[in-house]
């Protein structure tokens, strides 16, 4: 455990409330992440990352399947929203589908760190903070 966290702000996008509570334990248990922002809609996230008064987000944990708009809609709205500002976020793509399509997808987006299948563990955090500390915050 370090005695800094390396991860000021992580925004957790996953509409599972149980996912965002166990997630936000590991979180809190690995000593890596200081604030977490959570959505359930990835909609809303990307309402938040385009406003003018929000706090930089270090890392986005982004779930794929999930209603209305799914992680692959968000990474290409945001993308296209916010340009090449979005494109040196780190993002996590944390889900359940471990199919070799969605990696394949998943690494079209330059921001997509790391494809990771749930549950969240705290060595996911620890390789997103060593990814982050050779990256620059969004």
């Amino acid at each position: 455990m370090s005695a800094k966290p390396s991860i000021r702000t992580v925004m957790l996008i996953d509409d599972e409330l149980v996912d965002q509570m166990i997630y936000k334990r590991v979180m809190d248990r690995s000593g890596e992440v200081e604030t977490v922002i959570t959505f359930q809609a990835a909609d809303e996230a990307l309402k938040f990352l385009t406003g003018a008064e929000r706090e930089p987000v270090d890392v986005i944990f982004l779930d794929i399947n999930m209603p209305r708009m799914t992680g692959f809609e968000f990474l290409e709205a945001a993308n296209s929203e916010l340009g090449d500002s979005f494109a040196k976020a780190v993002v996590m793509m944390l889900t359940t589908s471990a199919s070799p399509h969605d990696i394949k997808r998943a690494n079209d987006f330059d921001m997509v760190k790391m494809f990771a299948t749930k549950p969240l563990t705290v060595d996911h955090i620890k390789s997103v903070s060593e990814i982050l500390e050779n990256s620059a915050s969004f």
